[in-house]
């Protein structure tokens, strides 16, 4: 299978520019995927939001399920980043990487090595799957995954394609592996009888809810529809290749997190209806039931008995944790609505809310309850609108990416950071509702604190003076100015040989 690979100018690394990475991986055979994937995620007016490498959401993907092995496929310093970062959020599992260099990434040796490796990972008595992700540089040189053989004694093999220049963030590229094992079940599925779930199936029909979620979160949404006679079923991305048969098996599917693009395709393929948002705060706890209930045929009746079982303590619990501040909110995990909904029903006055994810059917119902409210949502949100946003409403909390919550706090702005301080608590339910109010409460406390250490190290560790240093350095302007003169001189002489 030599001939596998045509042979091909390398991409030499991945700060080549987008627009060459999107030229390269078409001359080599990735139109159709890149395709697919601008269909799926546009980036819209705002181009690539500045997140994480995109590809730490399919690896995460893979690192989390039982009896899956994964394989990145890119260049050395970006497989270490992604290994460090899977390991700092708890990943426990070795990533496969097959190393590779000019000459067998042209000549097509690194797809031999790739095969090679699969082979040897394809061992059913451990691996139900094996993942192989390609990087920018083997997806811009065209490494072919879909020629590796679909499965190798009963272990499926699957192959994605998650370069920066084409998955806008990390967000949807859970979505990327997540849709591509869904297709690959749901095939399986078609033709015969599959494994049952570890814990068996269903007693009752069942709701399957799209996005990663707070663990607490599916229990409560099986509470809530207990007196529907619905269960929750499996969330996805699944913990194992087996829950993805009980996830097509369902009478629903929730899009908790709405830019599961092509997870969505294969539900709706498999004949499983969608509904978008999901149970947070009264509002959309009461307004999810309904659809619910409208795409299951629940009767009215059973509808009523899940409303006056979970609402009253949803009541209850945000009366309990009143939020009272001005808050702006941006992030790049896909909850950012939701949350900001429930900080709105907590009483909070939320005046923006961005999220580096983009605007899709499924996330239509929380815009529209939010700018009914006074909130401007920005999808594609960039660094610079979120920061914008900051300085035009001068909020008392911002809750943002780390950037944004640096930025506030060197205004002596409380923040917190989303990833790790918000969207890691549970939202659902009465739960949900009064798991917010105590950080972000305790966060505006601080008010007076940020205001002392402004005051205390004013004008010191900014600018020449930033570092540490014997002597306080001086500014020297013309310098400056004499290296811009040089540099736009070398710009015009360039320009004039055509450089």
């Amino acid at each position: 299978m030599n001939d596998a690979v045509t042979p091909v100018e390398p991409a030499a690394d991945c700060h080549n520019g987008k627009e060459k990475l999107r030229a390269q991986a078409a001359a080599a055979g990735k139109a159709e995927v890149l395709a697919k994937y601008a269909a799926d995620y546009p980036v819209g007016p705002h181009d690539q939001p500045q997140s994480m490498c995109p590809a730490f959401g399919s690896l995460r993907v893979g690192l989390r399920m039982r009896r899956t092995a994964t394989v990145l496929s890119g260049s050395a310093c970006c497989v270490y980043g992604l290994t460090f970062t899977s390991h700092f959020y708890g990943a426990r599992r070795t990533v496969g990487y097959v190393p590779f260099n000019s000459e067998s990434l042209v000549t097509g040796k690194l797809f031999e090595d790739l095969r090679d490796a699969v082979h040897k990972l394809a061992v059913p008595e451990t691996n139900d799957a094996v993942v192989v992700i390609n990087l920018c540089v083997p997806t811009a040189s065209g490494v072919p995954l879909r020629l590796l053989p679909k499965a190798i004694n009963g272990v499926r093999i699957i192959g994605v394609d998650v370069p920066g220049f084409g998955v806008p963030t990390h967000a949807e590229a859970k979505d990327v592996l997540a849709g591509a094992m869904l297709a690959y079940a749901r095939q399986e599925a078609e033709v015969g009888p599959v494994q049952a779930p570890r814990t068996g199936k269903a007693a009752l029909p069942t709701v399957t809810l799209l996005g990663e979620m707070f663990p607490v979160d599916p229990i409560t949404i099986g509470r809530m529809l207990a007196p529907m006679q619905l269960a929750a079923g499996p969330s996805v991305p699944t913990r194992e290749w087996r829950e993805l048969y009980a996830a097509l098996d369902c009478a629903a599917v929730g899009a908790i997190h709405p830019f599961y693009t092509a997870s969505v395709r294969e539900f709706q393929a498999a004949g499983r209806a969608v509904l978008g948002s999901a149970p947070v705060g009264r509002d959309g706890t009461a307004s999810w039931l309904e659809a619910v209930a409208e795409k299951c045929n629940v009767p009215k009746a059973l509808l009523e008995a899940a409303k006056n079982a979970t609402l009253p303590a949803i009541d209850a619990a945000l009366k309990a944790a009143p939020i009272k501040a001005r808050i702006t909110l941006s992030g790049y995990e896909g909850s950012e609505l939701l949350v900001a909904r429930l900080l709105i029903e907590s009483g909070a006055d939320v005046r923006y809310v961005g999220t580096a994810c983009p605007k899709t059917p499924w996330a239509e119902a929380d815009r529209e309850w939010l700018e009914s409210r006074g909130a401007r949502v920005q999808f594609r949100a960039s660094l610079e609108q979120d920061l914008a946003a900051m300085r035009e409403f001068e909020p008392e909390l911002v809750i943002g990416t780390t950037p944004v919550v640096q930025k506030a706090k060197e205004l002596a702005t409380p923040a917190l950071y989303f990833t790790n301080l918000i969207s890691a608590r549970p939202l659902m339910g009465a739960a949900g509702a009064g798991s917010l109010a105590q950080v972000i409460n305790a966060a505006l406390a601080n008010k007076a604190r940020f205001l002392e250490m402004k005051n205390f190290f004013e004008g010191v560790g900014t600018g020449a003076t930033a570092g540490v240093w014997e002597d306080l350095p001086r500014d020297r302007p013309e310098f400056r100015e004499a290296q811009l003169a040089r540099l736009a001189k070398q710009r015009k002489s360039e320009e004039a040989i055509g450089c």
